[in-house]
This record gives C-alpha cells, sequence and structure tokens, in this order.
C-alpha cells in the first residue's frame, strides 16, 4: 500500500478512492495505482481530472451522504452526465447553457423523470469554476407591487429585481418563467431565457372540484437544485444541478400553501365554502389536503412522475435499515424528512436521525448576485 497522499486535496481523493474500493466499487488494485497517479497529477498541477467512473460513483455517494434528501433509496439510480469540458478553454456562457438545457431536455424525459446530474468544470487553481444565479434552474418570478403585495412567487423577488437590472423583462404574470443567469467568476453575468420545451409544466385541476381549475394555478413538472456545490475527492463542482421528482407535498403544502410563498389556501377554502373568519373550522387544514391532492392528481393525469409523502417517507425508512445492514450510518435532517402535511401519519415522524456532515456531499454556496431594488 503506498503511503498516505500530503495535503487536503490529496486526502480527499485518497479517502474517495479507498471508499469505492471499501465498498466494492473498485479494484484495490487499480486504486493503488490510482492513488499514484493523483500524487503526480497534484504535484505537477495543483489539481487532476476525475474519471467518469469516479465521478458517477462519487457523486451518487454524495447524494446519500447529503442530510437534506428525502428520496435517497434511489441513490444507487443516479445517472450523471460529464459536462466538465463544456465551454471551453474560453468558457464561453452559451456553451454551458445550451448543456443546461439538455440537462432540463433529458431529465424530463417525456414525464418519466429522471434522476439527473450534470457536473460542469470544476474549480482550479487560481481559476474558480461557473456558476449559476439561480437556485434552481426553474423558478417564477416575484414582482413587488406598489402596494408591497407580490404577483408571483415571493421568495424570488430580490433574484427578480436583480435581473431586471440585467436587462430581463418579464410578462408581469404570476408564473412567469426566470432566466438562467450564468457567471464566470471575474467576468459579467448573462442572461439567457430558457425554451418552452425545457420548462414542461403541469396546470393544476382536482377531481371533485370542477371548480379549482378556474384557480389557474400551476406549478413546473421536475425541481432542478442548481445553487449546491459538489465537494467529491477533493475538487469543488459549484455548477452540478440536480434533477429528480416531486413529492406532492412540495408543491401542495409549501410551494403553493405557503403564506409567504403563493398563499392559495384562503382561495382554495372560499371554493370549498369553508369558514374562514375562524382558525378552529380548520379552513386551512382541509384546503392544503384538497390542494394536494388535486396536485397529486393533476400530475398523475399529465404522466409527470410525481410521488406521494406516505410513499416517499416508506421508502426512506427502506433506504435506513438498508444503509444499517451495510454498516453505514444515515445522516439525515428529521425536519427535511419529515412531510409538511400529515407528518405524524408517517413512519418516520417518530425517529430521529443525525444530520451528520461526511464527504463527498453537497454544500449550499451563498448567492452570487447583487441585492437592492429594481431599476
Amino acid at each position: 500500500m503506498c503511503a498516505p497522499l500530503a495535503g487536503p486535496v490529496a486526502a480527499e481523493a485518497e479517502s474517495l478512492l479507498r471508499q469505492l474500493a471499501a465498498e466494492g466499487h473498485l479494484a484495490v488494485e487499480a486504486v493503488e495505482r490510482r492513488i499514484r497517479d493523483v500524487a503526480d497529477r497534484l504535484a505537477a498541477t495543483g489539481t487532476y481530472r476525475q474519471s467518469a467512473e469516479e465521478l458517477l460513483l462519487g457523486a451518487r455517494i454524495a447524494w446519500r451522504n447529503n442530510p437534506q434528501c428525502i428520496g435517497k433509496f434511489y441513490w444507487k439510480g443516479l445517472e450523471v452526465r460529464d459536462c466538465r469540458d463544456a465551454g471551453g478553454a474560453g468558457g464561453e456562457e452559451g456553451e454551458l447553457f445550451e448543456a443546461l438545457v439538455e440537462h432540463l431536455r433529458s431529465a424530463w424525459n417525456g414525464g418519466r423523470i429522471r434522476m439527473l446530474l450534470s457536473a460542469f468544470p470544476p474549480s482550479e487553481p487560481g481559476r474558480p469554476g461557473p456558476r449559476v444565479w439561480n437556485g434552481q434552474l426553474i423558478r417564477y418570478a416575484g414582482y413587488r407591487q406598489h402596494d408591497g403585495s407580490v404577483l408571483g412567487d415571493p421568495e424570488t423577488v430580490r433574484f427578480t429585481e436583480a435581473v431586471l437590472r440585467l436587462g430581463w423583462r418579464g410578462r408581469g404574470t404570476e408564473y412567469d418563467v426566470l432566466p438562467v443567469v450564468l457567471q464566470w467568476p471575474g467576468r459579467e453575468p448573462r442572461w439567457f431565457d430558457l425554451p418552452a420545451d425545457a420548462v414542461p409544466e403541469v396546470r393544476i385541476s382536482h377531481p371533485d372540484y370542477p371548480w379549482f381549475e378556474g384557480l389557474g394555478l400551476r406549478w413546473h413538472a421536475f425541481p432542478t437544485i442548481s445553487d449546491q456545490v459538489l465537494e467529491l475527492g477533493g475538487l469543488r463542482y459549484p455548477l452540478a444541478p440536480f434533477s429528480a421528482w416531486y413529492t406532492c407535498a412540495e408543491i401542495g403544502a409549501r410551494n403553493l400553501s405557503d403564506a409567504n410563498r403563493y398563499d392559495k389556501l384562503p382561495a382554495v377554502a372560499r371554493g370549498m365554502g369553508l369558514d374562514t373568519s375562524r382558525d378552529r373550522s380548520l379552513w386551512r387544514d382541509r384546503a392544503v389536503l384538497e390542494l394536494t391532492a388535486a396536485v397529486l392528481h393533476s400530475y398523475d393525469q399529465a404522466g409527470v412522475s410525481i410521488i406521494d409523502h406516505h410513499f416517499a417517507t416508506k421508502q426512506f425508512v427502506r433506504h435506513e435499515e438498508r444503509e444499517q445492514r451495510s454498516g453505514r450510518g444515515c445522516p439525515a435532517d428529521w425536519s427535511a424528512i419529515a412531510p409538511a402535511i400529515s407528518g405524524s401519519t408517517t413512519p418516520v415522524w417518530q425517529r430521529r436521525y443525525e444530520p451528520t456532515r461526511v464527504l463527498p456531499n453537497f454544500a449550499p454556496q451563498t448567492d452570487s448576485w447583487p441585492f437592492g431594488e429594481a431599476a
């Protein structure tokens, strides 16, 4: 066995490689040779390039280690697109954007959502990698009105104001898709509008309430997290968008329901004829249940992958038990795992988890865009 590599990058690289060998993904002899090769590359250039196999296997383990995700039962099925050469030597933003669009189209997969990560150029000594300003590749704009109210998504108001200053203009509706803003450190940002076929949406209706469709609710078909840095084997990938499917509670009991988001529960309750003048009528509880049921129904009708929170939590417990049998822990943040609706009826409610952070993993990044009022 060769001597341990020196330095933090080298130590993380060696740790990842030995973990891949210990879990049976790579042969021990091959790993020993690879450790020596990485040592040589680090000595010569200060960095190294991971093989496609290391990138794929490492990204899967990073997802498995992430304490924020309830869908880790499927970690072995994560697909990875190698976009490390996108943009070329000059870092062309247009080429990066086209690769992001292809990511969305591939993840959409005609409604059968794929668990997909795209890894773009990592940071190198003296040259940080590219980033997007967007927290998710697909989000709706939030326009602050003169009376202080918000048209659209209140969570994106500051981001919307930032892209307005860049020259972007939306249509001024509740569901304007925000542009993707790409930036290489030290260069001016560039924004790009997503083509319609990269932003599939689902219109929300209810199986029992014909009036529900008249509310005009919709949501994009799947989430694509884009503000997390992939920390893998000593390398940092600041642009590594990750797509999967929604749980119905994420949309129905959070995005469309939260008072600081779209706040649609009062409109649903009025349609149901509920007494909204007092909390003891439990109108919010009844409205959020029907809104979540409408989301699940609508995605099913549209043929778009989605799971309910009962199925998701049962699968998570199965993942936890499988990890224990493999001699591993199951890092999890209980507040992220317990669903926003009917949490006490799910099997994770009585369990407690430790949000232990181990590498490889995903880590949040600070916003790279400026704050302030729109021009």
